[in-house]
């Protein structure tokens, strides 16, 4: 276990000096650009504090090539599996890059 501050205590306080103190001090045409670097910092921090292990990894270009190849389709033994699988990664993903949208 690493000591604190860790990457993702850095990362928050780093977005916090830049959202409280650089960004007012920004010209108008910067302002969006910080944002977007603000926005970064804080998926790059939920990123790292995810649960990964939760949801087991997957070659995302073969599982792709399998699902058009109908091999996942209803019916089939690993449709099921498949299904919760995709929602949990989904559900993953969104905690990550957009939290609010998990309501």
């Amino acid at each position: 276990m690493l000591e604190k501050p860790d990457g993702p205590d850095l990362l928050a306080t780093a977005r916090e000096v830049l959202l409280k103190e650089l960004l007012p001090a920004l010209p108008p045409d910067k302002v969006f650009a910080a944002r977007m670097v603000a926005n970064a910092m804080a998926i790059a921090a939920r990123e790292a504090q995810a649960d990964t292990a939760a949801v087991p990894a997957r070659d995302l270009a073969q599982l792709s090539r399998e699902i058009r190849a109908g091999r996942h389709d209803p019916g089939t033994p690993t449709h099921d599996a498949m299904r919760t699988w995709l929602r949990d990664y989904a559900r993953l993903r969104a905690g990550v890059s957009a939290p609010k949208a998990l309501g």
